[in-house]
């Protein structure tokens, strides 16, 4: 299937003018990643950010504490979680009919609003479960409408999309780190509530930010077209370039296999045999080396993108080899920095290589199919991991996800489209 990544014609003639970089004599002379513009976005999107890595531990870590059970905490996270999934493919297409900047500060007013009610519901106690899962539902669909336009924003922001992404990366490290442990803190201290406090102010920061971006135009879809027609827009511009959907292809079977197992994995080994304090530690190797991976990706711009992440990728078959030859947990915790460095250097590869290669007129689109693809098979390989663990043992299923992972940076490496794809250079 031949490649088509400049083809605009898929997506018809644009009928309205929305937001775009604005061009202007001057643009040259603008810092090639800290605009104005993107410092807004920055902000926005580390509060946003912020406010998402608090909310898992602080609903699942809050309802356990006011006495509910595992189960009650399980389907807290799938109304979480289902919404997003399910819905992620209209907000691609809600963000490019309205505007990825218009559908982000709805989103993020719906997560405010949601959030003072999650610290109602959490200050004053949970009188119906059905009230925490009925607003939980409204975040996940909140992060559905947000979460396309999150993507196709950074080109709009700033002219060097890959470092302008390493930054981005680098700032996702520090709030996953932090979050959890915040929301943590206050949980023990009987302060759920307060967490949900803190997300809302987050939230209405990251609007606020939105609403000060200054943009120019970008074509919209042809006026008139249904939700229907505008997805399948969204589908032939995904499925006409063999480098994206091969890469989202090769990522579900890595997903399922490798990548979604493993964390379940690693608890159950390493709890047990060197505690949970060990097993936070490593957790905060990982991170850190996330934040090397997006200091490396600012610096470091190789002529094709995709190979040289899938490179990088080789890195991540470390940690789960490591825990099957048992290595000592300071071995493993530089193993996990290694493979921290290696995910987010791919990571920024692959996020770059879509939004400058996809027009922006269904750029937000083609980045839903995408994640709906490759995210998607992540929680069923958590699923999985339990049952598989109970047939073939920790270590086989361990062995499997360590091959899996080779052949995956194998499989992209092979693959000519993918290999081949070159670098767009920076906005000038």
């Amino acid at each position: 299937m031949n490649d088509h990544s400049a083809d605009t014609s898929a997506a018809g003639p644009p009928s309205q003018i929305k937001d775009r970089p604005a061009e202007a004599p001057s643009a040259a002379a603008e810092p090639a990643i800290w605009t104005r513009n993107f410092q807004y976005y920055f902000t926005a999107r580390s509060a946003g950010l912020l406010g998402w890595a608090m909310l898992p531990v602080a609903v699942s870590a809050g309802l356990l504490s006011a006495g509910y059970g595992l189960s009650t905490a399980g389907y807290a996270m799938a109304f979480l979680v289902g919404p997003f999934a399910g819905l992620v493919l209209f907000g691609g297409v809600l963000a490019d009919r309205f505007t990825a900047r218009r559908m982000m500060i709805v989103a993020d007013l719906a997560n405010l609003t949601a959030h003072v009610l999650l610290a109602f519901l959490f200050i004053q106690g949970i009188g119906h479960l059905w009230h925490l899962y009925g607003v939980l539902m409204v975040v996940g669909t909140a992060n559905a409408m947000f979460q396309p336009g999150a993507s196709s924003t950074v080109p709009l922001v700033a002219r060097d999309v890959q470092g302008a992404n390493g930054v981005l990366r680098i700032s996702e490290a520090f709030t996953a780190l932090g979050g959890p442990a915040l929301a943590g803190v206050l949980v023990g201290l009987g302060a759920t509530g307060w967490v949900m406090v803190i997300s809302a102010v987050a939230y209405g920061t990251s609007a606020v930010c939105l609403l000060a971006l200054r943009l120019g135009v970008v074509p919209a879809p042809p006026a008139g077209e249904s939700l229907g027609r505008n997805l399948v827009v969204g589908w032939h511009e995904f499925r006409s370039r063999s480098w994206l959907w091969g890469v989202i292809v090769i990522w579900m079977f890595f997903a399922m296999l490798s990548w979604g197992p493993q964390l379940t994995l690693a608890a159950g080994v390493i709890v047990p045999a060197h505690g949970a304090t060990a097993f936070g530690l490593l957790n905060c190797a990982f991170g850190a080396g996330t934040v090397a991976g997006g200091l490396l990706a600012i610096r470091y711009k190789p002529e094709r993108p995709l190979a040289a992440g899938a490179v990088a990728l080789l890195a991540f078959p470390l940690y789960p080899l490591g825990i099957v030859l048992d290595w000592p947990v300071w071995l493993l915790a530089v193993a996990q920095v290694v493979v921290g460095v290696g995910i987010t250097f791919w990571g920024v590869m692959w996020a770059t290589s879509v939004q400058t290669q996809v027009p922006g007129e269904v750029l937000n689109r083609v980045h839903a199919y995408e994640v709906a693809g490759s995210v998607g098979m992540f929680p069923i390989g958590s699923a999985l991991a339990g049952p598989a663990v109970a047939a073939f043992g920790t270590d086989k299923v361990l062995l499997v996800g360590v091959v899996v992972a080779l052949l995956t940076a194998v499989g992209l490496l092979s693959t000519h489209p993918i290999r081949t794809l070159g670098r767009v250079p920076n906005r000038a």
